[in-house]
């Protein structure tokens, strides 16, 4: 029960801080890949602050046996760069500058119940799901 309750409170966190930051607004998103026009640096403190998050419960998560809820840690092992790991990354970042959206931030645009970002939110399943569909080797 704990575990559920945790993420539901985690998730709701995150979604909360990404509406105050207007990071489901993709104009802030878009601007901060404007170099030329009118950039805004928003996104990069947003990120700074995530790591801000992160790097510790990465330490936290080296010391430890367990999660402490239970479970078992997630942590990637591979540290190789190859032709599938480059192919995702640039169709992320294709979507995310011609979109302005990331998962997070569109499923947390949903609450502005806006059309487009219902589209978009149901391409990305619709994504996910081919996904499941492509043989690997």
């Amino acid at each position: 029960m704990w575990p559920k309750l945790t993420s539901l409170f985690v998730g709701t966190l995150f979604g909360a801080g990404l509406t105050v930051s207007q990071m489901i607004n993709p104009a802030k998103v878009l601007n901060f890949l404007d170099f030329t026009g009118d950039w805004d640096p928003t996104l990069g403190v947003v990120m700074i602050g995530a790591l801000g998050g992160a790097i510790p419960g990465f330490m936290i998560a080296a010391r430890r046996q367990t999660p402490f809820l239970g479970g078992t840690f997630q942590i990637p092992s591979r540290q190789d760069i190859d032709a599938p790991l480059i192919g995702g990354a640039t169709l992320f970042g294709i979507g995310w500058g011609l979109a302005g959206f990331c998962p997070g931030p569109a499923i947390a645009a949903l609450s502005s119940g806006l059309w487009p970002v219902f589209v978009f939110v149901a391409a990305m399943i619709t994504g996910m799901l081919l996904f499941r569909l492509v043989p690997r080797r």
